[in-house]
């Protein structure tokens, strides 16, 4: 059989391919089937491969000029375990997992496993031909941990195809129209929830196959909900089966202090080419093989510069990584949507290559984040001092497609989930967090919500337990589960906020410094009609409370978030509101009206 060289792009890290030729292979030799197998080990002074079929005896590869060892294993079968046994340039031998492999051996366990991905069919063609990066369309993101959202009655993990038949149902009742999946690919630890990968191009065997989750893929699809797949490009884990020295010499990390990450894993080297292209092409694997629609990349800051940390000085090889895959993640798949999760200052995350970016097409807004929640934990009586925490954000907003997002790093270990972050008792926490998701889905910027946020769960998301959906027999938790999925049928089907949201003129302040009475009110606008958003984020009633609008109008109220039905006190929603022709501040016109303590309102401007 004939082993060719690796391509030039291979080398140089434009390769999003190479998980075509390296790895395990379904072949034919001779007649005889099995399979060919192919690692990128350079460094290596012998390679063997061992497995199932051969009872773990090894049988040599053969070293090309591209550093690649290949064979063909004649009897290899489809669901077969297998490693590759290299013996180092320090003279050790280890066996090591592939790092190309599409399954693997189920934790403890760290063998690869034979597949062929020929199996997984996605019959979603019409869905394909019509997606795009949502720029002027909602996108509203459900953050799902597979292995805690719902489990069955013994314990045990819901398979892919199980999660799917339950979860597309709730996204579409809650009106969720995309679901992003924290790490599917495989790791050895189930507490680091998939952010310390073992397996880059292995769909992890916790929740079932490849063709479990094509199946997965396609419903969501079928029913007009795209996936976005969490990606972790700037660091693994040290295990020693793993790509950690995988030929015996620092192959895919840095060979020097900055190799070690702060998690204590490892940080690849983006200085080489050929690990470019082991990320880039897992990253397009996710794209390519199992339809996703979108990429979030974990950790950018980490890649950006040296060890994370801007004091440090910027990577210029983790850039140039960034925006090298980015660009050509793009070209190829022009529709793909491509998140970063940064925490960095850095300019331009979002801009394109071509104009000195790095080439995302969104960046998570965690400064809005940290100042919306600190300002929501803050007691009333101190709020006056950090009342501008909440009209920071539009300063900066338009300098990038920013996203605001409540992950999962906010609800746990020890920080509390959402609702507790809430200043105040009980009562006081469940009238602020519906004020606060009315202030985060009328907030311009697409939406992620982290699961447990929608039903205000109390207890802190644990990767071992399933969501404490049992709350939903309290009224108070009810309530908001339909107080939220209102909300997202609002985002979803108002286009002033969603169309052209990052442009300035589409965003109007109307009360950003009453510091006193704690009152926001802003306008969201759109070709069509605006829409007038009004908060009151102190414990008191507000009577005939005057707000000045540029036109004369009627404000037809859409939402409250005191209203009975979500368990508020403020009675049903208010009736419309004539504007008064005497003017208020700087404006023409003004609208009276009585805001409840701790309550949200969005009306439609109708001139």
């Amino acid at each position: 059989m004939d082993f060719p060289l690796m391509s030039q792009s291979f080398h140089t890290g434009g390769d999003l391919d190479a998980y075509r030729t390296l790895g395990a292979h379904p072949a034919w030799e001779d007649g005889r089937e099995g399979y060919v197998f192919r690692t990128w080990a350079p460094g290596a002074k012998w390679v063997e491969v061992i497995g199932e079929w051969n009872g773990w005896q090894g049988q040599p590869l053969y070293k090309n000029a591209s550093g690649v060892w290949s064979g063909f294993c004649p009897g290899a079968c489809k669901g077969q375990m297998y490693k590759f046994r290299i013996t180092g340039a320090d003279g050790v031998s280890r066996d090591k997992a592939d790092p190309y492999a599409f399954r693997s051996e189920l934790r403890p366990g760290t063998a690869s496993v034979l597949w062929d991905l020929a199996e997984v069919h996605i019959r979603d063609e019409g869905w394909m031909s019509g997606r795009d990066k949502c720029y002027d369309r909602p996108l509203n993101i459900y953050e799902l941990h597979a292995g805690s959202w719902r489990r069955n009655a013994d314990g045990s993990w819901l398979n892919y195809a199980q999660l799917a038949d339950q979860l597309v149902p709730y996204l579409k009742e809650m009106n969720f129209n995309f679901v992003e999946l924290l790490p599917l690919s495989e790791h050895p630890f189930d507490g680091s929830w998939g952010y310390q990968t073992s397996g880059y191009f292995s769909l992890t065997s916790r929740y079932g196959t490849p063709a479990q989750f094509g199946y997965f893929v396609e419903k969501c699809h079928q029913n007009g909900i795209g996936v976005i797949m969490d990606f972790v490009p700037v660091h693994f884990v040290p295990d020693g089966y793993a790509l950690c020295e995988y030929d015996g010499t620092a192959l895919y990390e840095y060979d020097s202090d900055v190799g070690h990450s702060e998690w204590g894993s490892r940080n690849f080297n983006f200085y080489r080419g050929e690990v470019r292209s082991f990320l880039a092409s897992a990253a397009a694997f996710w794209l390519d093989v199992y339809h996703c629609d979108g990429i979030r990349m974990d950790a950018i800051c980490n890649a950006i510069y040296w060890q994370g940390d801007p004091v440090r000085g910027v990577n210029r090889g983790g850039v140039e990584f960034l925006q090298q895959m980015n660009q050509a993640l793009h070209k190829r798949w022009p529709a793909a949507i491509l998140v970063a999760e940064d925490s960095s200052n850095y300019l331009k995350v979002t801009a394109p290559v071509a104009y000195g970016g790095l080439g995302f097409d969104y960046k998570w807004d965690m400064g809005w984040m940290h100042d919306t929640l600190d300002y929501f934990a803050t007691p009333f009586g101190e709020r006056a001092a950090h009342y501008h925490k909440l009209t920071f954000s539009m300063q900066y907003f338009h300098n990038e497609l920013y996203l605001p997002a409540f992950s999962h790093d906010e609800v746990v270990h020890g920080k509390k989930t959402i609702i507790d972050k809430m200043w105040g008792s009980y009562e006081e926490k469940f009238a602020q967090v519906r004020l606060l998701y009315l202030y985060m889905f009328t907030h311009p910027g697409k939406k992620l919500n982290f699961m447990g946020g929608e039903i205000a769960q109390w207890r802190e998301w644990d990767e071992e337990k399933a969501l404490d959906e049992c709350l939903l027999a309290y009224p108070l938790h009810d309530a908001f589960r339909r107080y939220f999925s209102a909300l997202g049928a609002i985002y979803t089907q108002q286009p002033a906020l969603y169309q052209g949201e990052y442009d300035t003129s589409r965003f109007q302040w109307l009360v950003s410094d009453d510091r006193a009475q704690g009152v926001y009110a802003y306008l969201r606008r759109d070709e069509g009609q605006d829409l007038l958003v009004v908060l009151n984020t102190q414990d008191k009633d507000w009577e005939e409370y005057r707000i000045g609008v540029p036109y004369p109008c009627v404000a037809r109220p859409l939402i409250a978030s005191q209203d009975q039905q979500w368990g508020g006190t403020a009675g049903p929603l208010p009736g419309p509101v004539q504007s008064q022709p005497e003017g208020w501040g700087t404006f023409p016109c003004r609208l009276e009206m009585d805001l409840p303590a701790m309550g949200g309102l969005v009306f439609v401007l109708e001139r």
